[in-house]
């Protein structure tokens, strides 16, 4: 430990000391994941405005040095009693100086796991609690939830079980062999952290409980059954033949307390599978519902449903916003939650009424054998939505000639024009918005002093085709379906460079090499430790061309799994072979929509394609994951795109002020805060998604 990392470190130690009641922890900071406790992105912080944002220069660099071949960093950093907390590509927790970028600890939780279980996903954001002198930083790796002591780094090993609690085990299943990780942080409530997770999206994925852990010891304190059990309100809108069997339901976009009334705003994704619902005749409450729950007790105070049976992977992806409007002369406290459909939905926080009608509208019927989806979908008359809602023959990409036809061609047999449409059993269907939105799980920002939110959106087209599962009599073939199929595509061609081709895996790879990989799992690619050696050792025979199709070995652990009867093809975007979009642009968008009335402010598109740009076609937008946060002096700041850069708008004008290049893509959504008197904005470059790797976080401030 060096001299100044001491010095600092002791000086922290006095601010705790000296404090007889916890330290005020004040906008200035940004210490939740959303910024304010209110998840609104949004720092009252003045000293960048709209007249100076231009001059801002990089003031720190901060580099990881862990990144590695399609790695990424998703964090957005806390920032608490002038300490700034994140995540490196690897999973490393590490704390800074907010001021001037230097480390005072970095921890990697996979020394104290043992290193075995070397895949933890891709990690969001940390939770900050404190009281008195006391300070901890929670945090999940892998299937583990972890404290830190927030002052030397060093983990709470009387928290949990040495240190850890395995979120595999208190879900009220018999079964703990699940893929379980928790992308997002953990909402804090008085000594509680509330905990969603990321689960697989296929028949073994486990259920999506959400459940609340003592900050001090570890001990589950409540559970609230997102797949009810028997005698629980909302299980008669499952089969119950199947009901047990079927996971999901999951919060894994994070979630927004209100403190003062104690209640926490869950989101909840789709059940599994996500694109056959066969085995879930009904609506299946409680996924894709917004929840709201008693943060003390886990009891549901009220929920409301977007999407009855989902096939169409329509997760709620962002914690929702806490907000405060003015509707008909009446001010209101309303909670926000935007959603991959590019709608917002709005209810009083309390009550859980609409702001604004949601009626059930009639729906196309699905056609798929074995499936009943539902008659109707609720569809919010407002606020306006942030994005187009359906994708027509007059939207098809016509910028080039040979570009068009291409589409045209893929289109040929395809269903457009309907939102709404399910999955077919014969023709591909044109899901639009895509499955990564619409909205994602960057979020909205909320402006409290004009009752602006803010939301950035992907306008992409993507492809749903299925094929009846035809590998019921070759095990290898059905466990890869069952495991890879959704991402890596029936055909093993992947979607390279973001998804990799498994094709002529056995020239890369030797069985213990790829057993390995298997079993600890790899950048975006997850740990399939949860499923058994002789299944893993079936999926290598098949990869590797040992597994013919017509192999009819079984597997005692076989026996009592379900399969769905159809699968997804692969997650398709719909583009040229040159990579373009399938649609018209803009591909990306910023919107600004006024939530007293409902009303869209302004909408730009957000990024460019350069190569695009060089030719006169200016302007398009492009494809962006991370979030957006807006101040009090009038500038909103983002990432997100894949054109490596960082912007600033005028929040009431959406003119762009300023911009600036990245090492690398700045998928996340960035912090401000404030250090000594001056006012930083920070950003996390792990790039991914297609682009290249980064392990660099970049603040900038105005020059002295």
């Amino acid at each position: 430990m060096t001299c100044k990392t001491l010095f600092a470190l002791t000086l922290f130690a006095l601010i705790f000391s000296c404090s007889e009641k916890p330290a005020d922890i004040s906008y200035t900071d940004w210490p939740h994941y959303g910024g304010p406790e209110d998840g609104s992105r949004y720092s009252d912080l003045t000293q960048i405005t709209t007249e100076n944002v231009s001059q801002l220069q990089v003031a720190w660099t901060y580099h990881t040095g862990d990144a590695t071949e399609r790695s990424q960093i998703q964090c957005q950093p806390i920032v608490a009693n002038g300490i700034l907390y994140a995540t490196t590509p690897q999973l490393n927790v590490f704390a800074l100086d907010a001021g001037t970028g230097e480390e005072h600890w970095r921890f990697d939780p996979f020394a104290l796991l043992g290193g075995e279980n070397s895949w933890a996903g891709t990690n969001r954001g940390l939770s900050y609690w404190q009281s008195g002198e006391e300070a901890r930083i929670l945090f999940t790796a892998g299937n583990w939830l972890m404290a830190l002591n927030a002052l030397t780094g060093q983990p709470i090993l009387d928290f949990g079980e040495q240190g850890k609690v395995d979120l595999r085990k208190e879900l009220d299943t018999d079964l703990e062999d699940f893929l379980i990780v928790s992308n997002s942080p953990g909402a804090i409530f008085e000594d509680k952290i509330i905990l969603g997770m990321r689960l697989s999206e296929g028949l073994d994925a486990a259920p999506g409980h959400i459940r609340a852990y003592n900050v001090k010891t570890g001990k589950r304190e409540w559970i609230f059954h997102t797949i009810p059990q028997p005698g629980e309100e909302g299980y008669e809108t499952w089969d119950p033949k199947y009901i047990q069997q079927i996971g999901g339901a999951n919060n894994w976009a994070g979630m927004t307390v209100d403190q003062d009334r104690g209640i926490v705003y869950v989101p909840t994704g789709s059940a599994t599978y996500d694109f056959w619902g066969g085995y879930r005749s009904g609506d299946n409450l409680y996924a894709n519902s917004l929840l709201a729950l008693d943060a003390r007790t886990g009891q549901r105070i009220w929920h409301f449903q977007a999407v009855h049976h989902d096939v169409w992977d329509r997760d709620f992806p962002a914690n929702p916003n806490l907000i405060r409007i003015q509707k008909d002369g009446k001010w209101i406290d309303a909670v926000a939650q935007i959603s991959k459909q590019g709608m917002t939905y709005v209810f009083d926080r309390e009550s859980g009424e609409p702001i604004w009608p949601i009626p059930e509208t009639p729906v196309t019927q699905s056609v798929m054998p074995g499936e009943v989806s539902s008659k109707t979908q609720p569809t919010p008359s407002m606020p306006e939505p942030f994005m187009k809602m359906v994708f027509e023959e007059k939207d098809i990409l016509n910028l080039k000639p040979d570009w068009e036809s291409d589409i045209r061609n893929q289109l040929n047999n395809a269903i457009l024009g309907d939102t709404w449409a399910p999955p077919h059993p014969e023709r591909p269907i044109v899901l639009f918005p895509g499955m990564d939105g619409g909205g994602e799980w960057g979020g909205a920002s909320f402006d409290p002093e004009t009752q602006t939110l803010y939301v950035n959106a992907n306008q992409i087209p993507w492809l749903i085709e299925m094929t009846p599962n035809a590998s019921f009599g070759n095990v290898g073939q059905s466990i890869y379906t069952n495991y890879c199929g959704n991402c890596h595509g029936l055909d093993r061609k992947g979607n390279p460079p973001s998804i990799p081709s498994l094709v002529g895996l056995k020239e890369k790879y030797a069985t213990d090499s790829l057993e390995k990989l298997l079993r600890q799992g790899r950048g975006a690619m997850p740990s399939f430790s949860h499923i058994s050696s002789e299944e893993r050792g079936v999926l290598i025979d098949f990869l590797f061309g040992k597994a013919e199709e017509g192999d009819k070995k079984e597997l005692a652990s076989e026996s009592s799994k379900l399969y769905p009867r159809y699968y997804m093809k692969g997650y398709k975007r719909l583009l040229t072979k040159d990579g373009l979009y399938g649609s018209n642009p803009p591909w990306g968008l910023l919107t600004a929509i006024d939530m007293n009335t409902g009303l869209k402010k302004w909408q730009i598109p957000l990024g460019n394609v350069d190569s695009l740009a060089h030719q006169g076609f200016k302007n398009t937008g492009i494809e962006n994951y991370g979030g957006p946060v807006t101040t009090a002096g009038g500038v909103l700041f983002i990432a997100a795109t894949k054109d490596e850069k960082i912007r600033a708008f005028d929040k009431e004008t959406g003119e762009l002020l300023w911009e600036a290049q990245l090492p690398a893509a700045g998928h996340a959504t960035p912090a401000v805060f404030g250090k000594n008197g001056k006012q930083y904005l920070v950003i996390a470059c792990g790039g991914g998604k297609g682009t290249k790797s980064g392990d660099a976080y970049v603040a900038f401030a105005l020059p002295d």
